[in-house]
């Protein structure tokens, strides 16, 4: 379809004919996500000619074709320029029917029209569109409080406008995203974190039967819908957003409880496909890992369903859950920074603040050693997992599996290098300075696991490898003299070279149990000269 055929037409004023060949161009582009670098300046003055005919025509068919085709144009974020002001904004928060500041926006009436509904969807999804792709439309957006006013549509929209409900939480995620002044706002003016939870409350059926305990789903309740599915996880996507700002403020733990109350019993529940309740569980995680730790006693604190006495009377399945998530983040073996970080740095924090989350983990995932005949890293055990990620390439991932081994240790480096290796671990211990061994900060409960026989029996451990290690012949033996010397002097002579060409540097750890200079940290460990002096 010719655009100059398109902008003939609008220049025209015939609202029908434009219509018409709108539509040609949208069935013709639907899929279109690269656009023709030489027609974009015909593109940016159609965007200018949508705007027109949106404020000048008042049929629901042509204003939804018209923002159908100012959709696709807004996947090129070069031709956005007449629609990224104020006005081009404004005119489509007037069709998407939100109230913002210098412009009243006519509220969603549950009697509206199918035609008319589409209107609001479609301008949702250009805003969204826009929003994402034009700094200057991001800026727009916080001038005239749009999140505001899409927070305002969002207390009145109805389970029956659920498109227009789930485009109302996708634009609000992208302005909290992009924006970290309206993400200050949300939380603190708006209400936005009250809001939002009332949203998955009600999208999730939750059924309180105490204070942060919901009811857990009953075996023959039906998974959650595609469409209540679709809500939920726009609201969690917006409420992480807004929960990274501070919520450190005491006064907020009772919300702040209910979310972590909800996303207990989401975790409990399942959706129509294993990817999509593996999806909802991963935005699930992730606002967990915001909320303060003290508020997680919530996923293990269920007077009404009981829970294990030998954990102290709490409730331990929402972290087996978290820990069948983490192992088939694992095994999956890919994307391991942004699928398989969060949930490991939720579990790290839960353990070191809650003792029996720690006491749990550490029986699933490190059980008394028995048998050690074979490297830490080798097998199919959670720990063998694990152990392999501690000298991942990734250095998020390398320590984020390395602290939460360290902490289910109790910060103990003894009990980390049984498990472990110091090989293994040394990456970890050099950064917290304990390569000479000993405790990090962190203040644990005095009970202690013990060793079992079969470790106590077991010698030689090798404790850079962490298992037994046969004797294994020595090279040396059947060297003469001679040929010892001949090979100490060739290594001297590597290592010097090495050195001079600064490809390697050696180094020696520190009384602090830090690495230095091998100088350095000779000079530092050796004793002060005496001041004693011999006189007659």
């Amino acid at each position: 379809m010719s655009l100059t055929a398109i902008l003939s037409e609008i220049d025209g004023g015939d609202d029908k004919g434009v219509e018409k060949l709108l539509q040609k161009y949208n069935i013709e582009n639907s899929h279109t996500f690269a656009f023709d670098h030489k027609e974009e300046d015909a593109r940016i003055k159609l965007c200018q000619g949508l705007l027109t005919v949106l404020r000048r025509s008042d049929l629901p068919l042509c204003q939804s074709t018209c923002l159908e085709t100012l959709r696709i144009l807004s996947r090129d974020k070069r031709v956005l320029g007449p629609v990224a002001t104020k006005d081009g904004i404004l005119t489509l928060v007037g069709l998407a029917r939100i109230r913002v500041a210098g412009h009243n926006g006519e509220p969603l009436e549950e009697a509206r029209s199918a035609e008319e509904e589409r209107v609001v969807v479609e301008a949702l999804k250009c805003l969204c569109n826009v929003v994402f792709n034009s700094a200057p439309a991001q800026q727009v957006g916080a001038d005239v409080k749009l999140a505001e006013g899409l927070c305002a549509r969002l207390h009145s929209v109805s389970a029956s406008h659920h498109e227009v409900g789930l485009f109302s939480l996708r634009l609000l995620f992208l302005l909290s995203a992009l924006r970290t002044d309206v993400r200050g706002k949300l939380q603190k003016e708006v209400g936005a974190v009250r809001l939002l939870t009332d949203i998955l409350e009600r999208t999730l059926d939750v059924c309180w039967v105490g204070p942060y305990e919901a009811a857990p789903p009953k075996p023959e309740v039906l998974p959650i819908s595609l469409e209540n599915n679709e809500l939920a996880m726009e609201a969690l996507k917006a409420l992480f957003n807004i929960t990274m700002s501070d919520s450190s403020d005491e006064d907020n733990d009772h919300q702040l409880r209910l979310i972590a109350g909800i996303m207990r019993h989401l975790l409990m529940l399942k959706t129509h496909t294993e990817d999509k309740t593996e999806e909802a569980h991963s935005h699930t995680i992730n606002l967990l890992s915001n909320l303060p730790v003290r508020c997680l006693d919530v996923l293990i604190d269920v007077p009404v369903q009981g829970g294990m006495e030998m954990y102290g009377g709490k409730n331990m399945d929402i972290v087996q859950i978290l820990l069948d998530f983490m192992e088939k983040r694992i095994d999956k073996g890919t994307n391991y920074k942004e699928g398989l970080t969060p949930v490991l740095s939720l579990m790290t924090e839960s353990s070191r603040y809650h003792r029996e989350i720690r006491r749990y983990l550490k029986a699933k995932v490190l059980p008394p050693l028995k048998d050690v005949k074979e490297r830490p890293e080798i097998g199919c055990t959670v720990r063998n997992k694990l152990v392999r990620l501690m000298t991942h390439i990734d250095m998020a991932v390398k320590q984020g599996a390395a602290e939460f081994l360290f902490v289910l240790c109790k910060e103990s480096v003894d009990n980390l290098l049984k498990y472990t290796g110091y090989g293994n671990a040394a990456g970890l211990l050099m950064a917290r300075g304990l390569l000479a061994g000993g405790r990090g900060e962190t203040q644990y409960s005095s009970d202690e696991d013990s060793d079992t026989e079969e470790y106590k029996s077991a010698k030689p451990i090798n404790p850079i490898t962490g298992h037994i290690e046969h004797p294994m012949p020595n090279p040396m033996d059947e060297m003469t003299e001679e040929q010892k010397e001949y090979e100490a002097q060739k290594l001297v002579s590597m290592i010097d070279e090495l050195s001079r060409k600064e490809l390697i540097r050696p180094m020696g750890v520190r009384k602090d149990g830090t690495l230095a200079p091998l100088g350095q940290a000779i000079h530092e460990c050796s004793p002060p000269p005496s001041s004693d002096s011999d006189s007659d």
